[in-house]
């Protein structure tokens, strides 16, 4: 593998070769918040954010975009997917104020005889006359080679003829997709490798897929061949398996081969959340880069590693991503584990109530349960047998729900050691919850937390008597802790979830005292 540096470009399709992904739909607002942070925070090269004439709303989108584009310096950056069809895509992209089309050809002898019902001549003349309108409209033209993977295998006369024809009439970038993620890193270094040394002056980008789950090996093939040029999507949207992922591109490219790239490793997690919530694809939890859990470490032996000598920390730091690196409590866990979440707690115990906690923590991890830093406290205040911690207290709770009507809740509490009673309602059962404990809560100053997520299900698997898991991730005054509770019904597992963030928030008010206590 060379490792040469070299400067590669990204170009990003979330926008286009993303929406391709089942059930995802950006809205024209949702496009152009993702298409500014692309290109103005993550400095991504270049974006490609629709197909021309799709509708009103992607035309809507691309003009403003566009239009933004050019305020901020970035005219040029933003791309549209075009067809061979004159004068229509070319129109359609100039009315929207772009200045680039990526023009979609057949890249195969299949795809144009049976597809298109052409032969190579007639596909090139084609071609032609909508390059040539485009170029005397003021457009930089790139042209997709379409099933180009495909085509090189099973017809490379085809593909040579189609780029012979089209070499010298001044297409900026030849793009050539892996349309259906088939080959392997070595298929497209030879591949590619090919292309390169048979059309040296033209400029070639890579478009994987990632069907055989290969997409990031064959990025680093393509470079590895010649290439300078990669798309890929955020969070690896795209149709069926998905489009190389950004996150996984960038970092390969820079730890692996010493490449340069524009990109601001600091919001690739930032663009992540964004597209996340935009297309409603959750990510893993293990995605690298991106995943909740890929800076946790589990095992208790990896985290004794760390606090001794860092020897489970690589070059791939959560740092680099503006991410923190954690350690899961659980089964696994050890005392450099739990030692680790109480420096993170600012709480210091004796080497006896670690021992007791410790064992706590793994009996429930070993009914498999999920225990977090901030369910810490509670573990701790529960061991050490402490009567203070249980600030609120829930004694009784009457939720009402009905079709067409609004959502009750009478509740009675105890609040550090003072009864309550009061009723709300709202827009369902927990909203009327959330109504009547503000209510108590007043009294002592406190409001709960803004919700930032709700999430609410059931093991795999199980049936509709299954318990259920509620987790709430809390905004903290820009703090984001989540709390999550298991209740048979699942608007009492929010209840209850809602219950220990105001446990932990009252604790937290009377920490200094609280950390005493525990020493003593």
């Amino acid at each position: 593998m060379s490792t040469d540096s070299r400067t590669i470009q990204l170009m990003d399709t979330t926008l286009r070769d993303g929406e391709q992904t089942q059930g995802v739909s950006f809205t024209p607002t949702e496009k152009v918040n993702i298409a500014k942070f692309l290109l103005n925070s993550l400095r991504v090269d270049r974006i490609e954010v629709a197909s021309a004439r799709v509708s009103h709303g992607e035309k809507e989108a691309v003009t403003n975009i566009n239009e933004w584009a050019k305020q901020e310096g970035f005219d040029g950056c933003v791309e549209v997917l075009g067809f061979v069809d004159h004068t229509k895509s070319v129109d359609w992209i100039l009315e929207t104020g772009g200045s680039v089309i990526n023009l979609l050809t057949k890249g195969s002898e299949k795809h144009c005889r049976e597809q298109l019902g052409k032969t190579l001549l007639q596909h090139t003349k084609d071609i032609i006359e909508t390059v040539k309108y485009a170029l005397e409209k003021g457009l930089r033209v790139n042209v997709y080679l379409e099933d180009w993977s495909n085509g090189y295998q099973n017809s490379p006369d085809y593909v040579y003829g189609l780029m012979d024809n089209l070499r010298h009439i001044g297409i900026n970038h030849f793009m050539l997709p892996d349309t259906l993620g088939v080959l392997s890193p070595d298929e497209v270094f030879n591949n590619l490798s090919d292309m390169c040394y048979r059309y040296p002056e033209l400029e070639f980008d890579f478009h994987p897929h990632n069907d055989y789950g290969l997409a990031t090996a064959n990025v680093m093939a393509a470079v590895r061949a010649g290439v300078n040029s990669i798309h890929c999507t955020v969070n690896c949207l795209g149709e069926r398996a998905g489009n190389a992922s950004l996150a996984e591109v960038a970092v390969v490219l820079r730890d692996k081969m010493n490449m340069q790239l524009s990109i601001n490793e600091g919001y690739i997690v930032r663009i992540s959340n964004m597209v996340e919530s935009f297309s409603g694809k959750r990510v893993a939890a293990n995605a690298p880069i991106v995943g909740a859990d890929v800076f946790t470490q589990t095992a208790g032996i990896h985290a004794d590693g760390d606090q001794k000598g860092g020897l489970y920390k690589t070059k791939l730091g959560p740092e680099r991503f503006s991410r923190i690196r954690s350690y899961a409590l659980g089964k696994m866990s050890g005392k450099a584990s739990l030692k680790k979440n109480l420096e993170l707690l600012e709480l210091d115990l004796s080497e006896e109530n670690q021992k007791k906690v410790l064992e706590r923590i793994v009996n429930l991890g070993d009914s498999k349960q999920t225990i977090t830093t901030d369910d810490l406290p509670f573990i701790i205040a529960d061991v050490l047998e402490s009567k203070n911690y249980q600030h609120i207290k829930l004694l009784n709770c009457s939720i009402t729900s009905g079709l067409d009507l609004e959502s009750t809740a009478s509740i009675r509490v105890n609040v550090n050691s003072n009864k309550h009673i009061a009723s709300g309602s709202g827009n369902g059962g927990f909203d009327a919850f959330v109504d009547a404990i503000n209510k108590v809560m007043s009294c002592h100053n406190y409001t709960l937390p803004g919700l930032v997520d709700y999430e609410v299900r059931i093991p795999k698997g199980g049936h509709a008597s299954a318990l259920t898991e509620c987790v709430i991730t809390w905004d903290c005054s820009g703090e984001l802790r989540k709390t999550r509770a298991v209740h048979s019904n699942q608007v009492f597992a929010g209840v209850l979830a809602a219950l220990k963030i105001i446990n932990m928030q009252l604790h937290d008010l009377d920490l200094n005292s609280r950390i005493n206590e525990i020493k003593s």
